[in-house]
C-alpha cells in the first residue's frame, strides 16, 4: 500500500507516523480526515495507483501523517479509559500536530513555505494551523470541508465523548448515502473489499472487539458539532493565502452553500470552487477521483482550468 513511500516517526508527545513520496519539487502535505489514516487515504492504491502516486508525478514532494490516535500514530492512555469524558484530538491539538510536521518538513527540505490538501474534518485543524501560521502556507486546497452551518438539532460537542468506535458497516453506509437511489456504485470497490480489511487492520485492537471496529479519537466529531451549530474553530477571514474549495457533485457534507459561505469570508484575492460530477465526500475512494487529482494538481501548481 505504501510502496515507495518514506516512512517515519517524528518523536515527541505524542508520536507521529509521517510518510514521505520525496522529489525535488514543492513540498505538499495531506491532512485525513475523522474516521481513518493517511494510509488509508491518500496513499491508498487502487489498480496500483494512490493520489501521493498522482501528486508525486505532477512533480511534488508529498508527505502526509496520521494524527494521534489514528493509524501508526501514537495512542494517547485516555484512549484506554471510559468513552464519557472530553473529546480527544480536536482541532486545536491537532493543528499544534500539523505545525510539528511542518517543522519537520521545513527542516528537512529547506521549503519555509509548503502547500496543504485537507479532507473533511481535516479542513478543520488544516485551516486553523493556516490562520496560525500564515508564513508556511504557501496554497491550502479544502477537499469536502466541514464549515459553518446554524443547524439547531446538533448535540453539544462534549456529548462525543473521549472516542468512538467505528465497524467497517458503518463506513460503508457513510460512504454511500449520498449516491443518488438507482445510480450504480461509484465506490471504486463497491463493497470495499480490500480497503475494508486494511482499515480494520489500522487500529491493532479492532479484532479484539464485538463487533469488530477501530477506535477514533472523539475531538473530530466533537469539532463538527460545533461547527455546524455555528461555532467553526477557525476564522476563514484570517485566510491569506491561495484557497481551492473541491468536493463532490452528490456531497452532502459540503455542498453549494458551504463552499458560497467558505469563500466569501476567506480573504486572499485566489480562491476557487471546484464541483466534480458524480462524486461524493469520499471522492478519493470513488471513480471521479481523477477529476479530484486533477482539480487539486491544477490549483497546486498555480494553473487554471
Amino acid at each position: 500500500m505504501t510502496g515507495g513511500d518514506q516512512i517515519t516517526t517524528l518523536h515527541g508527545a505524542p508520536a507521529l507516523l509521517v510518510r514521505r513520496r520525496p522529489s525535488e519539487g514543492p513540498p505538499a502535505l495531506y491532512v485525513h480526515g475523522a474516521t481513518f489514516p493517511s494510509a488509508l487515504a491518500v496513499g491508498y492504491r487502487f489498480a496500483g495507483r494512490s493520489w501521493m502516486d498522482d501528486l508525486a508525478a505532477r512533480g511534488f514532494d508529498v508527505w502526509a501523517f496520521d494524527f494521534a490516535g489514528y493509524g501508526g500514530s501514537e495512542r494517547r492512555p485516555q484512549m484506554s479509559e471510559a468513552a464519557e469524558g472530553a473529546p480527544l484530538g480536536r482541532a486545536p491539538a491537532a493543528a499544534t500536530q500539523i505545525a510539528r510536521v511542518v517543522a519537520h518538513m521545513v527542516e528537512v527540505t529547506g521549503h519555509g513555505h509548503i502547500s496543504i490538501v485537507a479532507h473533511s474534518w481535516g479542513t478543520i485543524a488544516a485551516a486553523l494551523y493556516a490562520t496560525q501560521h500564515p508564513e508556511r502556507v504557501a496554497r491550502l486546497c479544502l477537499f469536502g470541508p466541514v464549515v459553518h452551518r446554524e443547524r439547531q438539532d446538533m448535540p453539544p460537542p462534549d456529548t462525543a465523548g473521549r472516542w468512538q468506535l467505528v465497524t467497517l458497516a458503518q463506513q460503508h453506509a457513510r460512504f454511500i448515502k449520498d449516491v443518488p437511489s438507482g445510480h450504480s456504485p461509484v465506490l471504486i470497490e463497491p463493497q470495499l473489499e480490500h480497503w475494508g480489511p486494511a482499515y480494520l487492520a489500522s487500529d491493532p485492537d479492532a479484532p479484539s472487539r464485538t463487533p469488530v471496529s477501530v477506535k477514533v479519537p472523539g475531538g473530530p466529531v466533537a469539532d463538527i458539532y460545533a461547527a455546524w451549530s455555528g461555532a467553526l474553530a477557525y476564522r476563514p477571514e484570517k485566510i491569506a493565502c491561495p484557497v481551492l474549495v473541491v468536493r463532490g457533485e452528490w456531497d452532502s457534507t459540503s455542498d453549494d452553500r458551504d463552499a458560497a459561505w467558505l469563500l466569501s469570508r476567506v480573504r486572499s484575492p485566489e480562491k476557487r470552487d471546484a464541483k466534480i460530477p458524480k462524486g461524493t465526500h469520499l471522492m478519493h475512494l470513488e471513480h471521479s477521483r481523477e477529476g479530484l487529482f486533477a482539480a487539486v494538481g491544477d490549483f497546486l501548481k498555480g494553473e487554471r482550468a
